[in-house]
């Protein structure tokens, strides 16, 4: 090999079987998961977050179905971020084009003037 490659670590498939059990007692790791996801959850604007009360998963299954129904509204929030960054980009890139007219000095002393004749 030659310097800077790594030496390649086999990883052995999990037993498709036993991989996941959808009636199995959820583990600290998918607890930890479920956790974290929640907090990003709690993030999302109201509309795309789930009605799943999370500490009430018990069962891989279940765990299965919070982590894909709040990852899919993770990216729908994000799509719906998009579009409306897109939309306002193209206002403003509207509203530039049309340049505002600065005042010329002499139209500003006109304008100052006749504030002070209005105010005596």
């Amino acid at each position: 090999m030659t310097s800077g490659e790594m030496t390649p670590i086999h990883v052995p498939r999990p037993d498709v079987k036993s991989a996941m059990d959808p009636n199995r007692p959820v583990n600290a790791l998918l607890k930890a998961q479920i956790q974290h996801l929640r907090e990003a959850e709690k993030n999302l604007p109201l509309r795309h977050r789930t009605d799943i009360y999370a500490n009430a998963i018990k069962t891989e299954g279940e765990a299965a179905e919070y982590i894909r129904q709040v990852t899919e509204a993770i990216h729908k929030a994000h799509g719906a971020a998009a579009a409306r960054r897109s939309r306002r980009g193209i206002a403003i890139a509207a509203a530039a084009d049309q340049k505002r007219r600065r005042k010329t000095n002499n139209e500003v002393t006109k304008t100052r003037s006749a504030k002070r004749k209005r105010n005596t």
